[in-house]
């Protein structure tokens, strides 16, 4: 079984085993029915098993819908709270006086001298401090009056280039209030993308803060004409004599100090409507030229309707945790949802996360032992990084203390797997490493790049909580599928959310039809209020990937492949485009990949592969005979063709040619394949392996180099 799989290996005495299997066996079996009826566990067991989404109709294709919006989809949050203004009006009247958004103040900023020489900043941080509901509320109504004193008109854009913290939402829920198109932009960004998403939008005002206009602002605003404002939200900068004439740099305050001195009587006619757009979000785009994608207020409130009903007994008490970024719709969802339901909102960085994070100074507190929080969003990435941590410390226990963490960790895989609980296992064993993330965390929730199994289930078992693994686009309002809470299955997104319906279209060319068995296969295509209005000028692009049906329901077409299972729960399991989206993020077209190297002397013919749960691309290369025999002559290597290419030397010289091409081609380092494989055979027709016009077959080559790819991800091979 899979589990049997995802087991750790211990080092214990095979007789001393089958005593500690006995002594399990028995408190299983003194426990089990006190845990059944108390627990109520016997509910979430028959929960897990129900079917979760139907089709609602029985013709091949036909979309698949939550049960619980079988027969209307789920659109509005609450009654007459159709724009966003609204939904914090709404918000901000139930919880008024309720802690909404948190920031650490900082105490002592000092540098740390590292063995290497290199200095690295660490801080000391003290309390959260709050702003309440009605405290966000006024500062967002200042600041959006504020901005129109300084000439910012409704339904005129305004970017926003700035780290998550409380002000990006204050100034959001601003825009909101005053129907201003909010232009997002990723503070990771190039330059070049981030002058092209400015000038394409000709925003006048960016809002950002003092280090990321001295770090990343002050190189390329020269490129940016129609710039007239720069807003820091974090006081005063220090004087930049390199300013482009016309530009005026005001703080947050200052701005907010205008707003609330400015005569404001004539308000109304600038609040927005539900098709109006809230956000134009710029994503990253396969040719490295993002792409802004417009979000309306109906798609943001539909998108965050259907998440906010897979997370139960969302309310009061919850406290989220912020630290990806508010860029990214993951993240800008997920605090709208918290922001929506009177929860809790602190604000970190994934420097400052956690006690042992790089900028936390040794022996003080991270954020999350801080503030405790019960609900997080996190990326695959992050999650991994806490596995291997984890593991490592573990592997450093004694062997006492290391196999009673595998005993224990076994156990309660198999306990999950059934979908029963392990209380003194939880109270017992895990306690320590469930305080790494604060110890109150309920729902951990995990989008942005499919998450392993063996991570989601080390994830279940160490933090005590569900893992949800979401599916969705920015294109789509960040809303598709979540897992719900009790379904402890891995590799799954789970079922349609409440405000969509989803159904798969035959992709012939990749041989995947909504007939096959026992699961229908084929390319996502996602229906609801929640799917986007499209892309920021460009209409091409936009009905390429966006279509309407007879009833007026817009669909995105997602290149990603999926197949539904029975209890109507979705996997996605290949993607259409050969754009691939590696474990920390990052885009790799794999054909610009192949273009950039496919043309060297050495190469015959080569593909290139990378895989969501890896870090790096790799390939593989069908190299010239003549060329590679020289180069190897060259460094004095004797064999037979197969010899050369199966000669690990070899491989590594190859890498070096490619690398060099590849840098003088422009790729970016994490394009550049990092372990390859020679092919001595061809690749024609007849293998199957390229069509007739001698493109590339992608799912052959991987199914045919399989075990070399489990070879150069570092996966045991038997």
């Amino acid at each position: 079984s899979q589990a049997a799989k995802m087991k750790l290996k211990h080092d214990i005495n095979p007789i001393l085993l089958q005593f500690i299997n006995f002594i399990i066996l028995v408190y299983s079996l003194v426990t089990y029915i006190p845990w059944y009826i108390l627990s109520g566990s016997k509910q979430a067991i028959a929960k897990a098993k129900q079917v979760k989404a139907r089709p609602v109709n029985n013709k091949p294709g036909g979309a698949y819908r939550s049960v619980n919006s079988l027969h209307c989809l789920a659109s509005v949050l609450y009654p007459g709270c159709d724009t966003l203004d609204k939904v914090f009006k709404y918000a901000k009247t139930k919880f008024k006086d309720k802690k909404l958004l948190g920031t650490r103040e900082i105490l002592k900023e000092e540098d740390e001298i590292q063995p290497s020489g290199k200095v690295f900043k660490k801080v000391i941080l003290g309390k959260y401090t709050w702003l309440s509901y009605e405290d966000v509320y006024i500062k967002a109504v200042n600041f959006g009056n504020g901005l129109a004193v300084l000439g910012q008109k409704p339904k005129t854009n305004i970017a926003i280039f700035c780290e998550t913290r409380a002000e990006w939402m204050i100034a959001a829920q601003a825009c909101f209030m005053c129907n201003y198109q909010l232009v997002t932009l990723y503070a990771t960004l190039g330059g070049a993308a981030i002058v092209h998403g400015l000038n394409e939008t000709e925003v006048t005002t960016i809002i950002t803060s003092k280090e990321l206009m001295q770090t990343k602002l002050k190189e390329i605003v020269s490129q940016v004409p129609l710039l007239r404002h720069i807003i820091t939200v974090d006081g005063k900068p220090t004087t930049w004599s390199e300013f482009p004439k016309g530009v005026i740099v005001h703080t947050m305050a200052s701005v907010q100090a205008m707003g609330a001195k400015a005569d404001i009587g004539n308000k109304q006619p600038s609040r927005p409507v539900p098709s109006d757009i809230a956000v134009i979000m710029y994503t990253s785009g396969s040719t490295g030229i993002p792409k802004g994608v417009m979000i309306s207020h109906c798609n943001i409130i539909a998108g965050i309707t259907g998440m906010a009903e897979r997370i139960p007994n969302l309310g009061e008490k919850d406290i989220y945790i912020g630290y990806l970024p508010l860029a990214h719709v993951l993240e800008l969802s997920a605090e709208l949802v918290c922001l929506s339901h009177g929860c809790r909102i602190g604000y970190s960085s994934p420097q400052t996360l956690a006690d042992q994070s790089s900028k936390i100074k040794k022996g003080s507190k991270g954020d999350v032992t801080t503030l405790k929080p019960t609900l997080m969003a996190a990326v695959p990435e992050i999650m991994d990084r806490i596995y291997k941590n984890v593991m490592n410390k573990v592997n450093e226990m004694t062997s006492f203390q290391r196999n009673l963490f595998i005993l224990a960790y076994n156990y309660k895989m198999e306990q999950i797997s059934k979908g029963y609980t392990t209380p003194l296992c939880d109270s017992l064993i895990f306690r320590k490493v469930r305080m790494l993330l604060g110890g109150k965390i309920r729902i951990l929730l995990c989008g942005g790049a499919p998450l392993s199994a063996a991570t989601q289930r080390f994830m279940n078992i160490c933090f005590c909580c569900p893992v949800g693994q979401g599916y969705g686009l920015t294109e789509s309002a960040g809303a598709g599928t979540i897992t719900e809470v009790w379904d402890y299955t891995t590799g799954r997104v789970g079922a349609p959310l409440v405000c969509c319906e989803i159904k798969l279209m035959n992709w012939e060319e990749g041989g995947y039809y909504n007939t096959d068995k026992p699961y229908p296969r084929g390319e996502i295509v996602i229906g609801g209020q929640n799917v986007t209005v499209g892309y920021y000028k460009n209409e091409a692009r936009t009905k390429k990937d966006f279509t309407i049906d007879e009833n007026g329901q817009r669909w995105l077409h997602t290149g990603d492949i999926g197949e539904f299972h029975h209890d109507g729960c979705l996997k996605i399991i290949d993607r259409k485009k050969d754009l691939v989206k590696l474990q920390a993020g990052e885009y790799v077209s794999l054909g610009k990949v192949e273009a950039a190297l496919k043309n060297l002397p050495l190469v015959d013919n080569i593909c290139a592969y990378a895989s969501s749960f890896h870090s790096y691309v790799i390939g593989f290369v069908v190299p010239n005979q003549k060329e590679l025999a020289e180069l190897a002559r060259k460094k004095g290597f004797k064999g037979t063709w197969e010899e050369i290419c199966n000669s690990p030397e070899m491989e590594k010289e190859v890498l070096k040619v490619l690398a060099e091409a590849a840098m003088a081609a422009n790729l970016e380092k994490f394009e550049i394949p990092v372990k390859i494989r020679l092919s001595p055979d061809p690749w024609t027709p007849e293998t199957g392996l390229v069509t007739d016009a001698f493109k590339l077959k992608r799912k052959e080559l991987t199914a045919y180099y399989q075990m070399d790819i489990d070879r150069m991800y570092g996966k045991n091979v038997k």
